[in-house]
């Protein structure tokens, strides 16, 4: 079982990036998908969460109406789509993949906004 994210990299402030999140392995539309960060020094924050069909997205206040989450179960993808990307948001993020039984998460990827 894989997860693999990518599309990390440094942007400018007010910039955007698309995150992907392949899974292998796994029977992807049986899994909750969640997307997280970690900064430096801080404790591991959801970001936004979605169901195996895709609908009923969750978002963390910090990132509603900037960010949107999504998946494409036939490519076994998930994807989070950040805009107008703030310093703050400088984290590595990881996806991760649950349901009842299992727990499966990537190895992140790294985001930095500056200048």
């Amino acid at each position: 079982v894989q997860l693999v994210e990518s599309g990390g990299g440094l942007v400018q402030p007010g910039g955007s990036l698309r995150l992907s999140c392949v899974a292998s392995g796994i029977t992807f539309n049986r899994f909750i998908v969640t997307w997280f960060r970690q900064a430096p020094g801080k404790e591991r924050e959801l970001v936004a969460r979605i169901n195996g069909r895709g609908d009923s997205p969750f978002y963390a206040a910090f990132v509603t109406g900037r960010f949107t989450i999504s998946r494409d179960n036939l490519k076994n993808t998930a994807y989070l789509q950040m805009n107008n990307l703030k310093p703050e948001d400088t984290a590595v993020y990881f996806c991760n993949a649950v349901n009842r039984e299992l727990d499966y998460w990537g190895q992140g990827t790294q985001v930095t906004v500056s200048s």
